[in-house]
């Protein structure tokens, strides 16, 4: 079957692709935007590539249209596809359709930590030998691959609450009917299709109903919304992970959480050392492992994957360290992300100058939901360089002004470059954050400092 892909280099979308590619369908699709990893990844499983969206691509017709969440009514392909009555479905549609029928589904949802957790728990299932399909909003550095049919009876996947398509406003994570869930936290986000809280609660409310009563959730100790939605009625046993009274916890060896012992209800049942750094990265460490043991993995087994887990390009992921300047890289978007991560850089920096580098592109924030606490986020950072993006409607400027000398607000990239070739010295820790391309900065300022 020929299938062409409407917004295909979305990290969804282009594990979507890479599932039809495997399973024998001949695969091309188009973006807007087009740039690693997505790109990368794409032209490596031999997808065609094709930016923009002339309706010309549709023709010859190919036979299936999968259009991607970010495709709209007045896109010159979807008004084509319409009048033309080409076939057409959403990505999670095809995927309950064509992917999961008779698997045992381990879902992660939640606002934050779902590719990392995602990331974490496939590669326990791999190292069980249990060969697990998964499809992961990121590219998971043990595997190379943001998505991949598998082999045995299990399937990863990442559970967004994002809309799935222009034609089914429900959440994407509703079509994948899993066993086991993962819930790791709810705030407010997607404030472009979530009128508040109560409006997302209601969603996940959705995917618990659909759970099985032999199923398990696995659920953050001590989430007030988490325990709304369950609070709205729940058929499913439910094991908690975090602090306090939660089943499953982690207690620092190191005060970086590069090392942290497993407790299950308080006792110590093993340790795991690793390459990561973090509280919430341990956290998402018990929300994998309570998930993994829901289907029969030991704990020795948890640790022994975990330690040796190398994470996920674009959280958190170390870039290049050039004359004693560390430079990083990370998806962080929302405020409580930015706090976590800056945090976890500031347990491994030490004294180090940290210098983040933030652009606000996600929607909800260009909408401005977040501008009252984003400045407070950035406690940890020595500096803050802020790319001001001609489509934000809130002033960037007035709502950090908290931050005073050590802010900065730049309209033009390549003069952050320039600022940071100015001042960055070694022993500093550059991160830039921004779930987009972001200009290719990342790349940019390695060459810069190279020089």
């Amino acid at each position: 079957m020929k299938i062409h892909i409407l917004g295909i280099c979305g990290t969804f979308m282009a594990g979507i692709a890479v599932l039809a590619r495997t399973l024998g369908h001949e695969v091309s699709g188009s973006d807007a935007n087009v740039y690693p990893p997505m790109s990368t990844q794409l032209m490596a499983e031999g997808i065609t590539l094709i930016e923009g969206y002339d309706p010309a691509q549709l023709d010859p017709a190919p036979d299936l249209v999968i259009v991607g969440n970010a495709m709209s009514r007045g896109n010159p392909c979807v008004e084509y596809l319409l009048n033309s009555g080409l076939r057409f479905t959403s990505g999670p549609q095809w995927l309950h359709d064509e992917v999961l029928p008779g698997r045992h589904v381990l879902a992660v949802s939640g606002t934050h930590g779902k590719t990392t957790t995602s990331s974490m728990l496939g590669w326990v299932l791999e190292a069980a030998g249990l060969k697990p399909g998964f499809l992961v909003g990121g590219i998971p550095a043990n595997f190379g691959i943001s998505a991949r049919v598998g082999g045995g009876r299990y399937f990863v996947i990442e559970a967004d609450e994002y809309d799935t398509a222009f034609f089914d406003k429900r959440s994407k994570f509703v079509h994948y009917r899993p066993s086991t869930l993962i819930i790791s936290n709810i705030e407010f986000d997607h404030a472009d299709i979530f009128a508040d809280l109560a409006a997302i609660r209601r969603e996940f409310h959705h995917l618990v109903r659909i759970l099985p009563d032999r199923g398990m959730i696995v659920a953050l100790q001590g989430d007030p919304e988490i325990q709304k939605v369950l609070e709205m009625g729940c058929w499913t046993p439910v094991e908690y992970f975090g602090e306090g009274r939660a089943k499953w916890s982690a207690q620092p060896v190191q005060d970086d959480f590069s090392a942290f012992e497993i407790r299950v209800d308080g006792k110590s049942a093993g340790t795991v050392r690793w390459g990561l750094i973090g509280r919430h990265n341990a956290s998402n460490a018990m929300a994998a492992t309570a998930a993994a043991a829901h289907i029969g993995i030991s704990v020795a087994s948890v640790c022994e994957a975990l330690s040796g887990f190398k994470g996920v390009k674009r959280r958190l992921e170390s870039l290049a360290c050039i004359h004693g300047i560390s430079l990083y890289d990370d998806f962080a978007h929302h405020p409580t992300e930015i706090r976590a991560t800056l945090s976890a850089l500031r347990r491994k920096a030490g004294k180090g100058r940290i210098i983040a580098i933030m652009e606000p592109r996600s929607n909800t924030m260009r909408m401005g939901v977040h501008r009252q606490t984003l400045a407070a986020s950035f406690a940890d950072a020595d500096r803050v360089l802020f790319y001001q993006p001609d489509n934000i409607n809130w002033d960037l400027k007035s709502e950090t002004g908290q931050l005073g000398e050590k802010r900065t607000i730049f309209t033009s990239i390549d003069d952050i470059i320039v600022d940071i070739r100015r001042m960055a010295k070694p022993g500093d820790h550059v991160i830039i954050m921004s779930n987009g391309g972001f200009g290719d900065i990342q790349q940019r300022l390695i060459a810069t400092l190279q020089a």
